[in-house]
């Protein structure tokens, strides 16, 4: 299994990376399953580097603000009008009303063109994509959110290993529970202590770091850093909380588990 950083940038994309998105796969014989978790702004051209997109097999949507889910739109015309088009029904999981804001985003579509199959997430409930198992767990935001636990085949066919996404979240006690022995955590760290004094919207560098500490992570990754943040002085806030690998997610890189 690997976490391939599409999109990193917080709120809004940034002059180095496009908003929220990650495209985590595994191999289950010559089959590579591959599952998007959230496509923010500018998305979607950065997949193209990664992945055709009618080879993705589902997006996961954390949370519908726009940084998380705008190129759902971009998505739509490939699907449409790209190459090979049209394409079957891809399929879109997210929270309660992911099918308004669909129609928000691209207008009201045909009954028969739709470019999306859309179901709901119920936090506890997982799905399953190939020998990828995601289970939703709710998270602390001010719209309906989730974090996933996503657990799948390690690289080295050793046996299984476990990515958790906070998606966007304060310290709640689910979040917890689901980064609980987690091989990587991928959490993001949009807010500084002493500047974001505001709660139940982002976690600090430090409450990130506390996360991983609680839960007994095996290695933090940073993300949802906003272009005017200082990634280093999160990265620092962190460390003075967690113990282990701290990294701040980079477009590209690859994450192999």
């Amino acid at each position: 299994m690997r976490l391939v950083v599409v999109g990193c940038s917080g709120s809004v994309s940034g002059p180095d990376s496009a908003s929220s998105s990650y495209l985590v796969q595994a191999d289950e014989g010559e089959r590579t399953y591959s599952v998007l978790l959230d496509l923010g702004s500018g998305a979607f051209g950065q997949l193209l580097r990664y992945a055709r997109p009618e080879d993705v097999d589902a997006v996961l949507l954390s949370h519908l603000h726009a940084d998380h889910v705008v190129d759902l739109a971009a998505l739509d015309v490939y699907l449409r009008y790209g190459p090979g088009s049209p394409h079957h029904q891809m399929p879109l999981v997210g929270p309660e009303g992911t099918d308004r804001r669909l129609v928000e985003l691209i207008g009201e579509p045909d009954a028969g063109t739709c470019s999306y199959a859309i179901s709901t997430w119920a936090a506890g409930t997982p799905i399953e994509v190939g020998p990828l198992r995601i289970e939703p767990f709710e998270a602390r935001h001010p719209v309906p959110a989730f974090a996933f636990r996503i657990t799948g085949p390690s690289e080295d066919g050793t046996g299984t290993r476990a990515i958790v996404y906070t998606g966007d979240t304060d310290t709640c006690d689910s979040v917890t529970a689901a980064a609980t022995g987690a091989d990587l955590l991928l959490a993001e760290a949009a807010f500084e202590e002493d500047r974001d004094e505001v709660r139940g919207i982002h976690l600090t560098g430090r409450r990130a770091g506390e996360l991983a500490t609680v839960a007994a992570v095996e290695r933090l990754v940073l993300t949802h850093i906003p272009p005017w943040t200082s990634r280093e002085k999160v990265r620092a806030e962190a460390c003075t909380a967690y113990g282990g690998p701290v990294d701040v997610a980079k477009p590209g890189v690859i994450f192999a588990l």
